[in-house]
C-alpha cells in the first residue's frame, strides 16, 4: 500500500509530467534540460512510468533534443513538434557555490501545446500529473495546461519561479487546483508573504499556504539544510546531506520525482523525503541535471557507506 496509490502495484502506476524541455546552455556546452522532464528521467529510472507532455521547434535543436530524451529512456509520443516556433533554450549561469540562475527564451515551442484528445486521453489515464509554473506563462500552453488539470485524477504542482515569468495571481489560481504543492523556501516566504501571511516561521508559512490553498498533501525544499514535507497536517523532516555541491542543476527536479517515486510507492512518508534529499544531494554533487543514480548507491548514501 501507498500513500498516493492505494489500489496499484508500484510497476502499474503511471505519471505524466507537463512542461518545458530545452537545452540548458553552459559556458562548457548545451545539455538536456527543463524541469518537468528532468523529473521524468528521475523517476523512470527508479522504476514508474513517466511520460512528458510538451513541444520542441521542427529544427536542428527540436531534432536532437527529442533523441537525447529518447536516449534517457523517456518516451517522446506525447511531445509535439511545432513547425512555426524553435525549440527552446536557457541560458545557465552558475556562481561560485554551484547555485544557478537562468535566462529564458520566450515564445518557444512548448508555450504553444495545443490540446489534443491524445493528450486528454493521456492524463486521463494517469494516477499523478505534474506541471510546474513556468508552463502557464503563455496562453496557449496555460489553456491546454487549464484543460488537462479538469481531468487529472492526483496533481501535483511544482512551483518553479522564474522572474519575470509569472504573476501571483496565477500561482495562487494554480495552488488552488492541486492536490500536492512543492516549493523551496525562497519560494514559500515570497508567496505566503504576497498572500498575506504574517508569520515567520516555515512551519506556519507551510501551514498558511495549506490552509489557504486547502491542500493537505506540501513539501518545502531547504537547499543544503533538506526537506519539510507536510500530509494531512503532520510534518515529515530532514535536515540535509553533508555534500560538496558541483552543481544545483536539476536536484530539485529529482528530489521531487524521487518523492512522488516512494509516495506511489509505499506508505512510509519519513522514508520518502529522506530519500528524496538524498537523491537531490547527490544529483547537486554530481555535474549535470540527470546523472544515472542506481538504487543501492541511493541506499548506501543513506547509511553513509
Amino acid at each position: 500500500m501507498s500513500i498516493l496509490i492505494k489500489q496499484k502495484s508500484t510497476q502499474d502506476v503511471s505519471v505524466s509530467c507537463f512542461g518545458e524541455v530545452l537545452w540548458d546552455c553552459f559556458d562548457s556546452g548545451k545539455r538536456l534540460g527543463g524541469a518537468p522532464l528532468n523529473m521524468c528521467v528521475r523517476i523512470n529510472s527508479l522504476g514508474i512510468k513517466a511520460d512528458i507532455i510538451s513541444g520542441v521547434g521542427n529544427d536542428a535543436l527540436g531534432s536532437e533534443l527529442l533523441k537525447e530524451i529518447d536516449s534517457k529512456g523517456v518516451s517522446c509520443d506525447f511531445i509535439t513538434v511545432n513547425s512555426e516556433k524553435s525549440t527552446s533554450t536557457v541560458e545557465v549561469t552558475l556562481d561560485s557555490g554551484g547555485s544557478a540562475s537562468y535566462e529564458i527564451v520566450a515564445n518557444t515551442a512548448w508555450d504553444n501545446i495545443a490540446l489534443t484528445p491524445d493528450l486528454i486521453n493521456k492524463v486521463k489515464s494517469s494516477d499523478v500529473f505534474v506541471f510546474g509554473s513556468l508552463i502557464a506563462r503563455s496562453d496557449v500552453s496555460k489553456a491546454t495546461l487549464q484543460a488537462l488539470l479538469n481531468v487529472a485524477n492526483f496533481k501535483v504542482f511544482d512551483v518553479n519561479l522564474r522572474a519575470p515569468h509569472y504573476t501571483l495571481e496565477t500561482l495562487i489560481e494554480l495552488m488552488n487546483t492541486a492536490d500536492f504543492i512543492k516549493l523551496n523556501d525562497d519560494e514559500l516566504y515570497e508567496i505566503a508573504k504576497a498572500m498575506g501571511c504574517k508569520f515567520h516561521s516555515l512551519e506556519q508559512n507551510l501551514a498558511f499556504i495549506a490552509e489557504q490553498t486547502n491542500t493537505e498533501y506540501l513539501c518545502v525544499t531547504k537547499g543544503s539544510h533538506g526537506a519539510l514535507l507536510t500530509i494531512k497536517g503532520k510534518n515529515f523532516y530532514n535536515s540535509g546531506y553533508l555534500i560538496s555541491v558541483v552543481d544545483t542543476v536539476g536536484a530539485g527536479d529529482s528530489f521531487l520525482g524521487s518523492l512522488i517515486y516512494q509516495l506511489c510507492s509505499n506508505d512510509d512518508a519519513q522514508y520518502a523525503v529522506d530519500f528524496a534529499c538524498a537523491v537531490g544531494a547527490m544529483v547537486a554533487e554530481r555535474s549535470g541535471a540527470t546523472p544515472v543514480i542506481e538504487h543501492k548507491q541511493i541506499t548506501d548514501f543513506m547509511t553513509g557507506q
